[in-house]
């Protein structure tokens, strides 16, 4: 039975939220039964394209992306990431969300930014977008800000976060994703918020959790943040599995009459 909002909002303070990424129909179908939202995330910018930033991904490639995942994911509420430069402002972002809404089958869209973005939830929720509000941490600001940072360390940066959440909340946002933020900023916001919240890097006492699945499960191995927790040597698993194909073609063991028509 598909996962619909209004289950999402009721599991606050009663039942954690599982959020994994995905980016194609395979990895969907792996992962639909097991977790309540699939985020088709920026993120598929580096672990899927090889670049080192998220920055440059385009509508083009999320609505691509999320109608693959939205064919095999039957149970999971699907949630589209809303590139690098396409809600800039209140026009441009309802603009490129009901395009989502209207290429994709996407339940929610997901914006990052706090204050300076409460106008643009407001207006979206307005016209019928369910927004995901994402703070602390915000790798579309990478550049801006120089390098990725935790954030929350400071009264100043904690009350500042906590003003963000509350405004996010307040223009309409139906969750809340909150990464690389200190685990007591996180705990009062997921108190003080009646939406759910999504934690990455961010402690245990938000209502979910989120993790890009190729960090998850050992396939991306080129960096590894602090909150990420390997389950799988996924590329371990895979390179061992190769070689054995390839040394079996080069050999000839492969195809043998079990596997021959």
């Amino acid at each position: 039975m598909k996962r619909t909002l209004i289950q999402l909002q009721k599991m606050k303070s009663k039942e954690k939220i599982v959020m994994i990424t995905a980016y194609d129909a395979l990895f969907a179908s792996i992962f639909d039964k097991y977790v309540d939202i699939i985020l088709v995330g920026d993120s598929l910018n580096m672990s899927f394209a090889g670049k080192e930033d998220t920055l440059s991904v385009t509508m083009e490639q999320m609505i691509y992306h999320t109608q693959a995942v939205c064919t095999k994911a039957k149970e999971s509420f699907v949630l589209f990431d809303m590139p690098f430069g396409t809600y800039t402002n209140k026009k441009l972002a309802l603009k490129n969300a009901t395009r989502a809404y209207m290429e994709t089958r996407a339940d929610a869209i997901k914006i990052e930014g706090g204050k300076e973005r409460a106008k643009i939830v407001k207006y979206l929720t307005q016209n019928d977008i369910a927004v995901f509000g994402h703070i602390g941490l915000k790798p579309q600001s990478v550049r801006a800000e120089g390098e990725y940072s935790i954030k929350g360390k400071t009264a100043e940066d904690k009350e500042s976060i906590i003003e963000d959440a509350l405004a996010i909340e307040e223009a309409g946002a139906v969750a809340l994703i909150i990464e690389g933020v200190k685990p007591d900023v996180a705990e009062e916001i997921t108190k003080r918020v009646s939406i759910p919240t999504i934690g990455i890097g961010a402690g245990v006492e938000c209502d979910g959790q989120v993790l890009v699945w190729s960090d998850a499960f050992g396939f991306f191995d080129e960096f590894m943040p602090k909150f990420v927790k390997s389950y799988a040597d996924g590329k371990g698993q895979l390179t061992e599995a190769i070689s054995t194909y390839a040394s079996e073609v080069k050999s000839g063991i492969f195809p043998d009459d079990k596997y021959t028509y």
